[in-house]
């Protein structure tokens, strides 16, 4: 007999739990095999630690469940309408034997895929289950069956193999070992690089860039000078040496016009005494040549002394007198003397 599942996280399902007086079986554990319409397959494979193992996600839709053993009521089968049955994943592991079927056909080329022909069908998996299955009525009335609640164990992450399923799936693989190409290579050809250590190859196309016509320009192009980038930096420099200059003498004299500050005081009470005395000095002496700061000291002494006694003989020089007028020196000494004469006869009568 096959009838209608529903799932155990219906709302139904609690609410038959939670009734009394309704006849109820409820089994767990039961080993079933699922009926799965298989939507995607995809080849991953696992970590470092185990050598990047290759395996199989599959992703489908429960379709209906077969318990080993016939349910009560005679029930053989549960089964579920498109759409209304639960989402499954499942991973099929490859055995030793199976990877060196796979790398016989080409594993490790580019062209090596996955079949299309094991996906759009449905799959008999191996499970277990939870059930729980409410009795009809008592009344013998047309189209009353047995409703059936299901849970299936792990139904997000199944573990299946060779062994579990029954199903050799590396036989379902076409053979790539002759027309495919190394992965290592086909990683090369994507990237378009041409064997040449020194080919610089980017992302993108030359049309995709619109860069065709202007690498040739720039290539053809003479290199400009820089002399005009040097001079335009030169004249940026003066012009930020200058403003820093404004700024600097801007910020000094604020400070000097703010009160209590270094600078203030310095004007305040240093340079306002300073400008009247320098007023009244006296203009400095004429610079003296090199020549003469040169000149040793003592030498400067002795021509000093030299030019004094020059002077002192000038002064005491006289001109030499005229005849007339040593006559008349003469003639006055005479009578000096006569007076004298006269002067002691007197005295001494």
């Amino acid at each position: 007999m096959r009838t209608a599942g529903l799932t155990m996280n219906d709302v139904w399902a609690h609410r038959v739990l939670r009734e009394r007086g309704v006849e109820t079986y409820r089994l767990e554990g039961v080993t079933a095999e699922l009926g799965v319409m298989v939507a995607s397959l995809d080849l991953k494979h696992r970590g470092k630690e185990e050598n990047y193992r290759p395996y199989l996600h599959m992703t489908g839709e429960l379709r209906s469940v077969t318990p080993a053993k016939a349910l009560p009521f005679g029930i053989s089968q549960v089964t579920y309408s498109p759409g209304q049955g639960e989402k499954v994943d499942a991973f099929y592991e490859f055995d030793d034997q199976q990877l060196v079927v796979l790398a016989s056909k080409g594993y490790f080329t580019s062209g090596f895929a996955v079949p299309e022909q094991v996906t759009g069908i449905e799959w008999e998996l191996p499970a277990t289950a939870d059930m729980l299955v409410l009795a009809p009525s008592g009344a013998q009335t047309e189209g009353d069956a047995p409703v059936v609640f299901t849970q299936i164990h792990d139904i997000g992450g199944l573990e299946i193999d060779l062994e579990s399923s029954g199903y050799d799936l590396a036989g379902y693989f076409a053979d790539h070992s002759k027309d495919g190409v190394p992965r290592a290579e086909a990683v090369v050809d994507t990237r378009g690089l041409k064997a040449r250590s020194d080919a610089i190859n980017s992302l993108f196309t030359e049309d995709e860039l619109g860069l065709d016509t202007e690498v040739k320009q720039v290539v053809g192009s003479p290199v400009p000078e820089a002399a005009p980038v040097a001079d335009g930096m030169s004249a940026r420099l003066q012009q930020i040496e200058a403003e820093i200059a404004a700024e600097r003498e801007q910020y000094q004299t604020e400070r000097a016009s703010t009160e209590g500050t270094t600078e203030n005081l310095y004007r305040e009470r240093v340079a306002g005494a300073l400008h009247p005395a320098e007023e009244q000095e006296e203009p400095f002496a004429p610079p003296i040549s090199a020549r003469e700061a040169q000149r040793d000291p003592n030498l400067d002494l002795d021509l000093e002394l030299e030019e004094q006694k020059q002077e002192t003989r000038r002064r005491e020089v006289k001109p030499v007198p005229s005849l007339d007028e040593r006559k008349r020196q003469v003639a006055q000494r005479a009578a000096d003397l006569d007076f004298g004469e006269d002067g002691e006869q007197s005295l001494g009568s």
